[in-house]
């Protein structure tokens, strides 16, 4: 092989070579790009914890009045927050010292809304609040207010009123009776809206009162019941909270209501419509203001206007007349366009405590401490 064909093989070999390296490089593949790293799990707020409410009552919760119809509104509370709130209640809470303990004691154990439920835990609430600075409560039928302490109230004097009406409508001797708890400006107020109910129909009316000095005492309420009919009265009306004044009545053949709940069970020969407060709107509202942090002190004060007073169960025997006047003054009260204390009224000895055309404001009505005209008897001290 000639020297010339030597370094043309050598040549052909050498690109050969370089040819090979070029493909190789060609076609050398690309590292992966690395993966994304995953991306955190989205973490969970912390779930709040439930507004803690707790409630002190001065009776039984089944003293089918006064306490029922709170209870009733606690219960409408758990309806309609859920697992927002946990509720709690204590009854037959004393409106003495005992009352300050069992406030101390709600507040210690985490409750930060607390209600007391009757005018008698005024003072011990006052004495608490102070001390819990974080725990808003708020006390029915007081008026005595607080940095973290509201009061609230029922316009019972409303369905003081209504039962007036048919009262004066039904009554064969003219003679109405009460059955009335503590001589209070709400308990006064009371009689005082029943007998002007019942004389808005019947002007003949008189209306006779026992006290016992209690909110919750059957045997002294059957008693007094007992005591009304004897002196003549044939329609009872009760400012206390069982249900002994309607049962004496079935119990003697006369006619009487109920008060606070619908108690239509206990007599229904002789029921003539029950006054009942529903408390729900007020106790919604109220922890509403809690949870979403606008709850402030002050006086709220609801009547039929707001849900919160009505005449229910009216008797079949009850004439038409006198359901389509309540009916009237109901749309009245609604609307703002009927006043129950609107004079001219007088008290017992006939000096004018309303001048005429003159409607009752709120100061007026809450510091009421007299008998209208028609009420037999002194307002004790």
């Amino acid at each position: 092989m000639t020297d010339l064909s030597k370094r043309s093989l050598m040549k052909l070999a050498a690109l050969t070579a370089v040819a090979s390296a070029v493909l190789i490089g060609c076609g050398k593949k690309e590292e992966a790009a690395p993966a994304p790293a995953p991306a955190p799990a989205a973490v969970e707020a912390p779930k709040a914890e439930p507004l803690k409410i707790a409630f002190a009552y001065v009776g039984p919760v089944g003293d089918g009045g006064w306490t029922f119809a709170h209870d009733n509104g606690r219960k409408a509370v758990e309806a309609e927050f859920g697992d927002k709130v946990v509720t709690s209640f204590v009854e037959n809470v004393p409106e003495s010292a005992d009352a300050e303990r069992v406030l101390r004691d709600l507040a210690g154990q985490g409750n930060k809304l607390i209600f007391g439920t009757t005018f008698g835990y005024m003072e011990p609430m006052l004495k608490v609040a102070p001390d819990f600075k974080d725990v808003k409560f708020e006390h029915a039928t007081g008026y005595k207010t607080a940095e973290n302490l509201r009061t609230y109230d029922s316009r019972t004097y409303e369905g003081a009123y209504m039962a007036g009406v048919i009262a004066g409508s039904m009554t064969k001797t003219n003679t109405l009776g009460v059955v009335a708890s503590i001589p209070i400006p709400e308990v006064i107020r009371n009689i005082n809206s029943f007998t002007l109910g019942a004389q808005s129909v019947n002007p003949k009316i008189k209306t006779k009162v026992v006290w016992v000095n209690g909110w919750f005492d059957p045997p002294k309420e059957t008693e007094a019941a007992t005591s009304l009919i004897n002196g003549g009265a044939d329609v009872l009306m009760q400012n206390t909270d069982s249900s002994a004044v309607l049962q004496t009545a079935e119990k003697l053949g006369k006619r009487a209501f109920g008060w606070d709940s619908d108690m239509t069970a206990y007599g229904p020969k002789a029921h003539l419509g029950s006054a009942v407060i529903n408390w729900a709107p007020y106790y919604i509202k109220a922890t509403k203001d809690a949870l979403e942090g606008t709850w402030t002190t002050g006086g709220v004060w609801w009547g039929h206007k707001e849900g919160a007073i009505d005449m229910v169960s009216i008797a079949e025997d009850v004439p038409a007349e006198t359901k389509a006047k309540i009916d009237a003054v109901k749309a009245g009260l609604k609307d703002g366009s009927f006043a129950i204390w609107k004079g001219p009224i007088v008290d017992q000895s006939g000096k004018e405590v309303l001048a005429k055309d003159t409607v009752a404001d709120d100061a007026f009505l809450g510091g009421v401490k007299f008998f209208v005209k028609g009420v037999e008897g002194k307002v004790p001290n």
